[in-house]
């Protein structure tokens, strides 16, 4: 068996090799280079089977890498997710019988191309990046490691990471698990592809915006974006930095919320308190996770600045009756100010009014502009700045007021068509508002999308028949089979809870098909 595995990558590539020379395709160099270095992956394994075939270790561990790595391949062949394949992982299989109480003692691991790995590049997609490999392991790798995971792979990325697409002039685009017409979502699309076509067990992502919870959403996975602060951003790279007002907070993506909750277990523990002191040394509360306390749930049924679509709404529906039935308590909540928070403090641009308005000749006019454009600039951040802290004050006890543990939200979907992630903003409302106020959320699919949701569709208005919701119904047209999530979301530094949450909304979804 060990030697079937070479041969049929072995033959795989020079199938693929062929196929391009024989529609005269012309391959990017990145793409070359990554065929070129899964070719020279399996020749290898092959190697390491043969020369380690009187070790049981060895061949049980390089056998299920090398299948995972086969697997892969096949998947990154038709959604082109991937942008490396990490060789030291056979290296790291030496290490492995010292560790054996790792909590991931074995586990390949995925991870986002922008978290840094040692002697790869971490370019964001950007080609002013390439080349500049990572000197060290970021501190998220270096724990997944000392908890006995194997990174194996990196994924792509949209362009500078500022897109919930996932596409770059470097890697190309990625496509959708369940429909090769649609986007991945981003900007851990490569992540959410590979793991809902089959081709990894766990992955690590990072959220701004909602770039760990939208692919998870489009691509039929789990994801869960912590607390910003809960876990280490140390060697996970931004394209800019100082960016406070939304923050950014890297994540797990997996195939079910066990798998996720794992992995929060095993990242916060003492190695990741030391390597990065920034951190609480919270551990996970396995006793919260574990809870079955019945539980008080707000629902949100539409932010009042972005119409669900009708398999959004659906979702949220079915989901609610299935809380019900277990004997949670739900009641209604409407969030705060959307439309004003995201309007005032995301979108507008104040600036560019001054810019605008003013129409200068002479040096010493434009050396008065820019005076007035530093004190202007100095007004507006200040402002951004107290209203931000208060809209999050103003937010949390308005939750207690509601007496709520938890929040079940609709979470965008389904899967939009190509080009369309650039020409919708207003949907990201039901995802960015919860990187503003620093609650962990996360996504898990309950559901595809119905006939009659298309049908629906035909009929939708959005909230303000406007142009945002033309282009939306546009986007999401097409979805038929297609994942339909929902977002659960906690108070900062719940986690445990979000995902004690995630867990039932998995189990009851989960039961209610049998």
């Amino acid at each position: 068996m060990k030697h079937i595995l070479f041969f049929t990558t072995h033959f795989y590539y020079l199938d693929m090799f062929n196929e391009c020379a024989s529609q005269s395709v012309s391959l990017k160099p990145s793409t070359t280079r990554l065929l070129i270095t899964f070719y020279l992956l399996a020749c290898l394994l092959f190697i390491f089977n043969f020369y380690k075939s009187k070790s049981v270790f060895w061949k049980k561990r390089t056998n299920i890498l090398g299948f995972l790595h086969s697997q892969t391949l096949h998947v990154n062949k038709k959604l082109n997710c991937c942008t490396g394949i990490l060789l030291e992982c056979f290296d790291q299989l030496k290490t492995l019988p010292s560790n054996k109480e790792g909590l991931l003692y074995g586990v390949p691991v995925s991870i986002k191309e922008n978290i840094e790995y040692k002697n790869y590049d971490s370019s964001c997609g950007l080609v002013v990046y390439l080349d500049q490999p990572a000197e060290k392991d970021s501190v998220l790798v270096e724990v997944l490691k000392r908890q006995g995971a194997i990174p194996f792979v990196k994924t792509n990325i949209p362009q500078g990471l500022l897109s919930y697409d996932c596409s770059n002039p470097i890697y190309g685009q990625t496509l959708n698990p369940h429909n090769l017409q649609k986007t991945s979502g981003g900007s851990s699309g490569g992540e959410g592809a590979l793991l809902g076509g089959g081709g990894s067990l766990l992955g690590l992502g990072s959220d701004v915006g909602g770039s760990i919870r939208i692919p998870s959403s489009f691509c039929g996975v789990c994801g869960f974006k912590p607390t910003t602060g809960r876990l280490s951003s140390q060697g996970v790279k931004p394209v800019y930095r100082g960016q406070k007002a939304v923050l950014s907070s890297p994540g797990p993506l997996a195939k079910d919320v066990d798998s996720l909750a794992l992995c929060m277990q095993a990242l916060l523990c003492d190695h990741l308190f030391s390597r990065d002191p920034t951190i609480p040394p919270i551990p996970f509360n396995l006793q919260i996770y574990q809870s079955s306390k019945p539980l008080r749930i707000g629902y949100v049924e539409s932010d009042g600045y972005s119409q669900p679509s009708p398999s959004m709404a659906r979702g949220i529906r079915e989901v609610k009756a299935l809380l019900e039935q277990a004997g949670h308590t739900l009641v209604p909540y409407s969030p705060l100010k959307v439309s004003y928070v995201l309007h005032e403090l995301i979108i507008r641009a104040d600036i560019f009014n001054i810019l605008t308005r003013k129409k200068v000749s002479t040096v010493s006019c434009q050396l008065t502009m820019l005076e007035e454009i530093w004190l202007h600039t100095r007004r507006e951040i200040n402002y951004v700045v107290f209203f931000y802290q208060d809209y999050i004050q103003e937010t949390i006890a308005y939750w207690k007021r509601c007496n709520i543990d938890v929040l079940l939200c609709p979470m965008l979907g389904p899967a939009y068509n190509f080009l369309y992630c650039g020409k919708v903003t207003s949907v990201l409302s039901y995802t960015i508002l919860y990187n503003l106020l620093n609650f962990p959320a996360g996504v898990v699919p309950v559901s595809t999308v119905t006939v009659k949701d298309e049908e629906e569709l035909k009929h939708y208005t959005g909230c303000y028949q406007d142009h945002w919701d033309k282009v939306f119904k546009q986007a999401v047209s097409g979805g038929e089979g297609l994942p339909v999530a929902v977002q659960c979301v906690a108070l900062p530094w719940q986690d445990e809870l979000c995902l004690r949450f995630m867990k039932e909304v998995e189990q009851l979804v989960k039961h209610s098909r049998k």
